[in-house]
């Protein structure tokens, strides 16, 4: 029987190895998404998360034996989420691995013409065989080559020793200049020298070492919520599927954005060489107070839709006055029989949310509680 205190607290068993896995911004503390799973459902329940991020909650409710439904925008926590649900075979990962290491040569002269940020961030070696990565590993549509690039993504930044960079944040990707003038400064223009094959294969060999995980039937979608909610909606009604539990926490308004936030990783998964704001449609919905309402407006309504008339609603979000209310407003709209219960959460430490954006007051956190009267 798995036990969460052995998953929360440590790496011993395969479900604990993995379920920390893929650095990730605004991310759920593990033991939140393990405590609220366990307290809000049951074996055999249905959860669903529109806004999964790197999947924690999806990754936890499948552990408990909880059929679990996510869906990301952002390729990266897609990336982390779909793997730790279903890592592929180890010795497939090596082989690959491998396959894609013998092909760096080939990029020498790719690897040349990087601007100056590339050679000071990777050594040669490493830049190579990133772009050999980057070209040949189809992360979109084979669960091989989608696992080895996770584990890339995980290690391509991080402190010295812990990555494959130059001294960097793990977690979030720090702008060209800044990062070129601050390995200036201190003296630290030149990369570490790593052998990219041993240095993934020693990540790997850790990765696995307790095995995989067991995780009850569940996945995440990559796409756009507004849209894939109606397949699901459509599918749930011909089914006659209910999920007992919606658990998120979606974006904070103008508080960051979560595509610059992870530009070196996108990168490697085939984006511009320098870090470009979320694009297009998805771009104001973070911004604009008016396209966010809408946003979240469209996705509660749509999971209201498949929600049994007994489930629970659990949604933590942003202090500050119009994300709360806003929030607190469409749920209540869309889950009027509801009971709501509101729970502070103040930041203990200044967090990654606190320092690159939210500057008011309402320093902290809310979860939002809704369950049938």
């Amino acid at each position: 029987m798995i036990k969460t205190v052995d998953i929360v607290k440590g790496f011993k068993t395969p479900e604990a190895r993995w379920a920390r896995f893929g650095p990730y911004y605004a991310m759920f503390p593990l033991d939140f998404a393990f405590e609220v799973v366990e307290k809000y459902s049951k074996k055999g329940d249905f959860i669903i998360d529109p806004f999964a991020g790197r999947c924690s909650s999806i990754y936890a409710g499948g552990v408990l034996g909880r059929q679990s439904l996510g869906i990301e925008i952002n390729p990266v926590g897609w990336l982390y989420g779909s793997v730790k649900l279903r890592p592929a075979d180890k010795k497939f990962v090596i082989k690959r691995l491998e396959d894609i290491f013998s092909r760096r040569n080939y990029y020498k002269r790719a690897s040349e013409l990087m601007p100056v940020f590339y050679k000071m961030c990777y050594c040669d070696e490493v830049l190579k065989f990133l772009l050999a990565a980057r070209k040949y590993l189809d992360w979109r549509n084979d669960n091989v080559d989608a696992t080895l690039m996770s584990i890339l993504l995980v290690y391509l930044h991080g402190k010295l020793g812990e990555g494959l960079s130059n001294q960097m944040r793990m977690t979030k990707a720090m702008g060209i200049n800044y990062s070129v003038n601050w390995w200036g400064k201190h003296n630290m223009i030149k990369p570490p020298r790593i052998n990219p094959l041993e240095f993934i294969l020693k990540k790997i060999e850790w990765r696995y070492e307790k095995g995989t995980p067991n995780v009850q039937e569940s996945h995440v979608i990559f796409g756009d919520s507004t849209i894939e909610l109606e397949q699901i909606v459509q599918k749930a009604k011909r089914v006659g599927m209910k999920f007992s539990l919606l658990f998120t926490s979606p974006p904070y308004c103008s508080v960051t954005d979560y595509h610059a936030d992870q530009w070196l990783r996108l990168w490697l998964l085939g984006g511009p060489q320098s870090p470009k704001s979320l694009q297009g449609q998805y771009k104001s919905r973070f911004v604009s107070k008016e396209d966010y309402y809408n946003l979240i407006d469209i996705v509660f309504g749509k999971c209201a839709d498949i929600m049994d008339s007994k489930s629970t609603i659990y949604v933590r979000t942003d202090a500050r006055e119009f994300t709360l209310n806003s929030t607190c407003e469409i749920l209540l709209k869309y889950f009027p029989d509801h009971i709501v219960k509101i729970v502070p959460k103040p930041f203990k430490n200044r967090t990654q949310t606190e320092i690159c954006g939210n500057k008011t007051k309402n320093i902290g956190e809310v979860d939002i509680i809704l369950m049938k009267k």
